[in-house]
């Protein structure tokens, strides 16, 4: 499913160019945004990317990708998602945002602008969203975007050679998206 465009107070999210591929190999390719998330291999090369990218714009899958810009600067900063259960009305929220971009409220911002857009745009039931439990600041996101903790999977992800607990997170379509 290819990515409308959502716009946020600071924020674009837009479907992925492929003009985005060596930016989006050098955010997603550190180590310390790889060591957080499930699906972003590392090193994560320029090729990645590209492949990632093509895979987005191909919309053939069940996920909704979009990379995060700043609206003044037009930079790429992160990128956020829906992997899609269609039968079931629900999907899985991921996100990431690159080093030189944390702390300044982005992610929450994206992210809520996703659960909306799934909720609203694509009349989904359900969706939830995980977190290494290493990664509290993930969970703080989900928490102001009004998500609630359902529950921890323990060991349940081997991330470089180690067992994680993986924290879990859902919110329905009737629960009230919490404001920052």
């Amino acid at each position: 499913m290819i990515a409308p465009t959502l716009q946020t107070d600071r924020l674009l999210l837009r479907p992925y160019v492929l003009e985005d591929a060596p930016e989006l190999a050098r955010l997603a390719g550190a180590r310390e945004v790889a060591a957080t998330t499930l699906r972003i291999p590392h090193p994560y090369s320029v090729a990645d990317a590209e492949t990632f990218i093509a895979q987005r714009q191909s919309g053939a899958d069940e996920q909704v990708g979009f990379a995060i810009v700043l609206r003044e600067k037009s930079a790429l900063l992160g990128g956020a998602g829906l992997r899609l259960t269609k039968e079931h009305c629900r999907a899985e929220l991921g996100y990431w945002i690159g080093v030189p971009y944390w702390g300044n409220g982005y992610a929450t911002e994206a992210a809520r602008a996703v659960l909306r857009y799934g909720f609203d745009g694509l009349k989904l039931h359900r969706i939830r969203a995980a977190h290494f439990s290493n990664n509290a600041a993930s969970g703080r996101i989900l928490r102001k975007i009004g998500m609630k903790h359902e529950g921890r999977l323990p060991q349940h992800i081997l991330k470089w050679g180690s067992f994680v607990d993986l924290e879990l997170y859902g919110m329905l379509a009737g629960d009230v998206v919490a404001s920052d």
